[in-house]
C-alpha cells in the first residue's frame, strides 16, 4: 500500500505514542482531527495498523518475572508452500510471541514466554521439535532486557551490582 507524506506522519507519530489525542496528532502532522481520525481508521481498516500495545517491564510485578526465550529452528520446507506452512503451525501456539523467516544458520527465530525455564524446555521438547519439519533446534534464554521496540528498560540498583569491572 502507497502512502502519502500525512499518512506515513501520522504512522511515526503512533508509532512513538499510540496513547496521544487525537488533537495532539493533528497538531504534530499538521492536519485537521477530522483528517488524522480518517487515516487511523484506513489504516487500521487495511490493517497497517494491527495493534496498540503497551511495553511493559514484568520485572517490576512481583509474580509476574517469566522466562523470554530466543529459539533457533532449522527446518526442511515443504514444496510448494516453503516456509510457510510450518511458520503458521509454530505462531499458532500460544507460547509464541514471535516468529521470524531468517537467513543464515537457522531458518526461523521463535521468541517464547514462559513461566519458568522449565516449561520453556517443555514446550521445545514437546511441541516444537515434535513437528514434522523441524529438524533442529537451539534455545537462548534472555538473561535480561536493556532495551525492547526502541524502548530503554530503566536500571535499577540491583542491576549495578551486576556490573563487572576489570
Amino acid at each position: 500500500m502507497k502512502l502519502n507524506e500525512k499518512e506515513t506522519e501520522v504512522l511515526e507519530i503512533l508509532e512513538e505514542n499510540s496513547r496521544l489525542p487525537i488533537a495532539s496528532i493533528s497538531k504534530m502532522a499538521g492536519i485537521t482531527s477530522e483528517e488524522a481520525e480518517q487515516i487511523i481508521h484506513k489504516l487500521e481498516q487495511e490493517k497497517v495498523i494491527i495493534d496498540y500495545a503497551a511495553t511493559i517491564d514484568w520485572r517490576k510485578v512481583e509474580g509476574h518475572e517469566g522466562v523470554t526465550a530466543m529459539i533457533d529452528v532449522k527446518v526442511a520446507p515443504k514444496r510448494g508452500v516453503g516456509f510457510d506452512e510450518i511458520a503458521e503451525r509454530v505462531y499458532r501456539f500460544k507460547e509464541v510471541q514471535s516468529v521470524y523467516l531468517m537467513s543464515g544458520a537457522y531458518d526461523l527465530s521463535v521468541v517464547i514466554e514462559g513461566r519458568s525455564m522449565s516449561e520453556v524446555a517443555r514446550f521445545v521438547s514437546e511441541k516444537l521439535s515434535t513437528l514434522d519439519s523441524v529438524l533442529s533446534t537451539t534455545t537462548h534464554f534472555i538473561l535480561k532486557k536493556y532495551k525492547h521496540d526502541g524502548r530503554i528498560f530503566e536500571t535499577g540498583e540491583e542491576d549495578k551490582r551486576m556490573v563487572v569491572t576489570p
